[in-house]
């Protein structure tokens, strides 16, 4: 009638690193952030009815440090833990040292914020996809820890900055958001103040065109009469003639300028000129008077 209320679970091991577990390497328990215990654990464990899933918490009473895992197996020998190597390197551990194992229950992640500890980091195309993928052989996160990420050959380690909602998190089974603080070590490039210079348009710097210039004369009407734009003022505008190939550094965006439409600026102003009249000069026969 009465549930079986918990009793929490201590014990002293000694610690080796991953390297010192008998038989093949294991690389997946180097990579993750679990741990290997013996079987006379697992027993303990299931007569103090503890919570599922089983994290603990490893205290070296020697310099202080602490951290939070889960458990991979229970195959280890009696009274030995083995740890990853980047694990005993935060608690500052040596082989064969005594270290406290306590059971614990932790809430579950809802953010956490973490800082590469190399630029080579940035050279990675999608980061938080390769954290995701690394994170799923751990069991927990603990602020202040350096965890390792193994990708494309290479081992990167991260600094856990932040985790929410509390110093210690779980993240099995959760959605958690994720943001990269700047890596050790990494400067962001100054941008370079230019200095106040006069802005000078490459139009004005162009060279008169030489040559034959198509379209370059003027028209006159047959019937003697004066043309619309034949006066043109002198000084209408001190903007340079248009010239191929260079862009219209004035441009305006919004509008559009049609130069074969252009007309010119008609000021009253401007004295009338010397008007070329048709068909007034002389004309002369080919053949001879026969006065």
């Amino acid at each position: 009638m009465f549930p079986e209320i918990p009793r929490p679970f201590n014990t002293q091991y000694k610690c080796f690193s991953v390297s010192m577990l008998p038989g093949t390497y294991r690389q997946d328990v180097e990579r993750g952030g679990k741990i290997i215990m013996p079987p006379s654990a697992l027993e303990q464990l299931t007569r103090l009815n503890i919570n599922y899933p089983m994290l603990f918490k490893l205290i070296n009473k020697k310099t202080n440090r602490i951290t939070h895992c889960g458990v991979l197996e229970f195959v280890a020998d009696e009274g030995k833990v083995y740890l990853p190597y980047w694990m005993m390197h935060n608690l500052l551990l040596e082989e064969a040292q005594l270290i406290n194992v306590q059971s614990v229950s932790l809430p579950v992640a809802t953010f956490s914020r973490f800082q590469p500890q190399s630029e080579d980091f940035l050279d990675i195309t999608n980061p938080k996809a390769v954290l995701e993928n690394g994170l799923r052989s751990f069991a927990c996160l603990t602020t202040g820890d350096v965890i390792a990420i193994k990708y494309n050959q290479r081992i990167y380690e991260m600094c856990v900055l932040e985790t929410e909602p509390g110093p210690a998190v779980s993240i099995i089974e959760c959605d958690m958001n994720v943001e990269f603080a700047p890596p050790v070590g990494y400067v962001e490039p100054e941008k370079q103040m230019k200095k106040d210079e006069n802005v000078v348009d490459p139009a004005d710097l162009m060279p008169a065109p030489l040559g034959f210039v198509a379209f370059k004369g003027e028209g006159n009407r047959l019937d003697g009469k004066k043309r619309k734009d034949s006066v043109q003022s002198d000084v209408a505008t001190n903007k340079p003639t248009y010239v191929r190939g260079i862009p219209d550094y004035e441009y305006e965006i919004g509008t559009l300028t049609f130069l074969r439409n252009m007309k010119p600026i008609n000021n009253k102003e401007v004295k009338d000129q010397d008007e070329f009249k048709a068909f007034t000069g002389e004309g002369f026969s080919l053949r001879k008077s026969r006065k």
